[in-house]
C-alpha cells in the first residue's frame, strides 16, 4: 500500500535522498518543506499520512514543529530524522509523539526498517 508523505529538511539534498528512500519503497512524496513554518501550512494543506522530520532547521526547530503537527492532527505520524543523536534529544521526540527516529547520515537499511514498520 501506498503512503503519502510530506519531507521535511532544511538541506535539499537530504530531502532529494529521503524522496529516494521513500519511492523506492513505494511511498508517494507529495510535499517538501525546507523550513518549519513551511511545514506546518504543507501539513494543513496536503494531510499527508507521514511526515519526516527534521530537527534542526532555520526557523522553528522539528521538536516545536512536531508539537504542532499533533496539536492539528493527533494520529499524525512524524518519523524525525536528524543528525542530533543525543540519547535525550530522541527521548524527547518520542514522549512528545514521534514514531521513530533515524539518525543522520542516513542509513538505507535502517531507513528502510523504519518505515516499513509505520
Amino acid at each position: 500500500m501506498s503512503y503519502r508523505v510530506l519531507v521535511v529538511d532544511d538541506s535539499t539534498f537530504m530531502r532529494f535522498r529521503l524522496r529516494e528512500i521513500l519511492e523506492s519503497s513505494g511511498a508517494t512524496v507529495i510535499g517538501e518543506a525546507a523550513t518549519g513554518l513551511e511545514a506546518i501550512e504543507k501539513y494543513q494543506e496536503l494531510r499527508p499520512d507521514l511526515v519526516l522530520l527534521d530537527i534542526t532547521m532555520p526557523d522553528i526547530d522539528g521538536l516545536t514543529v512536531l508539537k504542532k503537527l499533533l496539536q492539528l492532527d493527533p494520529a499524525g505520524k512524524v518519523i524525525m530524522v536528524s543528525a542530533l543523536s543525543q540519547k535525550s534529544v530522541i527521548m524527547e521526540a518520542l514522549q512528545l509523539g514521534a514514531k521513530d527516529y533515524i539518525i543522520k547520515p542516513l542509513n538505507l537499511q535502517r531507513a528502510e526498517e523504519v518505515l516499513a514498520k509505520i
